[in-house]
């Protein structure tokens, strides 16, 4: 489970990555609509990957939460890498967004862990 849940988190954390190097500005547009849309979908998209942990990493449902933190710990470390130095790792990007990308990832990572935490109370 360790390898898995680890190798999920780094595969997971790249996505990120290379979803934001791509299509960086379409997540930071301007209005509070959009703002609200990502976190939204931030939310929905860690509830959904927390609730089903167990059947992604295959282990069983009172494992969620112990495969969700192995999945998560790579994540939040990487993002908060790419965090610090926000300019260096999106240079379309304006610099002052790095909070709104921190507060994004803790978000769904947050809710990801508590989606997981969820489904392990409920087994």
């Amino acid at each position: 489970m360790t390898a898995r849940s680890l190798g999920l988190g780094f595969g997971i954390a790249a996505a990120i990555f290379a979803l934001f190097h791509f299509a960086g500005p379409w997540f930071f547009l301007d209005g509070r609509r959009p703002f609200q849309l990502n976190f939204a979908a931030g939310a929905v998209l860690g509830l959904g990957l927390g609730g089903l942990i167990h059947h992604v990493l295959r282990v069983p449902a009172k494992a969620a939460i112990h495969a969700m933190t192995l999945v998560a710990v790579p994540g939040m470390l990487a993002m908060a890498a790419v965090g610090s130095h926000f300019a260096v790792f999106f240079p379309r990007l304006d610099p002052a967004l790095d909070k709104v990308f921190g507060s994004l990832m803790l978000w769904f990572y947050g809710f990801s862990l508590a989606g997981a935490l969820w489904m392990a109370r409920r087994a």
